[in-house]
C-alpha cells in the first residue's frame, strides 16, 4: 500500500492518514495523532527539518547499526486501534517491532520501504474505492453515446 492522502476526519476532527491499495481497489482510513500527521507529511513533501524528529532519529539508530527496515506491516485491529509491526533486517535475520501504525508509516516514508496491510484488515476494515470503476464506466459510456453508424462500417 501507499500513502494516499492526509485529511481531517469529519465527524471527530482528528487527522487521519489515507492508505491506497496498488491496484487503487481499496482505501483503509487510519486515525492518527497531530504530531504523527505532521511527520507524514514532512515526509511526504520531502522537506528537511533543522532538527532531526523522533522518526528521523529512528531511521539514523537503524542506519547506525547496519541495519534496515525491510517493510512495515499494519497486521491487527482492537477495539477499534490497529496494530502494526516494523521489520528490521539485522544481520540476516529480521527482527519484529511492535509499533503505532502512524509511526510505522512516518519511518517507511523515511526508508522508502513497503508498507503492508494484511487481508484480514483489509476485508474487514477498507473501503472499496469505485472512483476508478466510475471512470472506466463514464468513458465507456461516452464511447457508446459518441458512436456514428459509420464506425460499425468495415473499410475492406
Amino acid at each position: 500500500m501507499k500513502v494516499n492522502k492526509l485529511g481531517i476526519d469529519l465527524l471527530t476532527h482528528d487527522p487521519v492518514v489515507i492508505l491506497k491499495d496498488v491496484d487503487g481497489k481499496h482505501q483503509l482510513p487510519i486515525l492518527i495523532g497531530p504530531f504523527e500527521a505532521t511527520a507524514i507529511a514532512l515526509a511526504l513533501e520531502k522537506q528537511v527539518v533543522p532538527r532531526p524528529l523522533s522518526h528521523d532519529l529512528m531511521k539514523s539508530i537503524i542506519e547506525s547499526l547496519d541495519a534496515q527496515v525491510e517493510k512495515v506491516v499494519i497486521d491487527d485491529i482492537k477495539e477499534n486501534t490497529f496494530f502494526a509491526k516494523v521489520i528490521l533486517r539485522a544481520g540476516g535475520d529480521p527482527v519484529e517491532i511492535d509499533a503505532r501504525p502512524s509511526d510505522s508509516i512516518a519511518l517507511a516514508l523515511r526508508t522508502n520501504s513497503p508498507i503492508f496491510v494484511s487481508e484480514q484488515i483489509i476485508l474487514a476494515e477498507a473501503l472499496e474505492d469505485k472512483s476508478a470503476e466510475d471512470q472506466d464506466a463514464t468513458a465507456f459510456k461516452n464511447y457508446i453515446e459518441n458512436l456514428k453508424p459509420s464506425d460499425f462500417r468495415k473499410d475492406t
